[in-house]
């Protein structure tokens, strides 16, 4: 498998990477907005398939009214079922937060994931968010994250502060 930069997934790319699943993000994110990535990386089979992919992009929280902070928002991973088990996740995950953690000043990845998909992203060194996590959805809404949210540190002594997360915008 290559790894390839992607500028956009196009329906045909997202149609054979979904491969007829009927909710492929789980039924809970299919319904929520989200925000565009500014980087995307793909993992290419022989013949240019894609197998998988991943995004970030840069984005502000705030965790109990404190001072607003950078993560790198981890989001859009997903892997064709026929690659699934095969560790293409963190052969995708990992150049994302290696890149990222170059950036200056940004000290935390974090991401939204299903329930049974926390053990996974453990094993990235991923650490659940206890407290609730508020993100804005259009019109002006802003609802509790039905999904778990996780974060990763990017730099060595970087912490999560205790509290209630705000994602100022759409959620990754």
């Amino acid at each position: 498998m290559e790894l390839v930069e992607l500028g956009e997934l196009t329906d045909r790319q997202w149609s054979e990477l979904a491969a007829g699943e009927r909710h492929p993000w789980g039924g809970e994110a299919e319904e929520l907005t989200w925000r565009d990535k500014d980087r995307l990386l793909g993992l290419q089979a022989a013949g240019g398939r894609l197998a998988a992919v991943a995004g970030t992009v840069p984005i502000d929280v705030v965790v109990d009214g404190s001072e607003t902070f950078a993560v790198v928002g981890l989001g859009g991973v997903f892997v064709t079922p026929s690659e699934r088990g095969g560790g293409l996740v963190g052969r995708l995950v990992e150049p994302l937060l290696q890149q990222a953690s170059c950036d200056a000043g940004v000290e935390r990845a974090m991401l939204f994931c299903r329930a049974q998909l926390t053990g996974l992203y453990a094993k990235l060194a991923f650490s659940e968010i206890q407290m609730p996590v508020w993100a804005e959805q259009p019109g002006g809404r802003r609802i509790e994250m039905p999904m778990r949210a996780m974060w990763r540190p990017l730099r060595d002594g970087a912490t999560w502060p205790a509290g209630r997360v705000e994602v100022l915008g759409l959620p990754f």
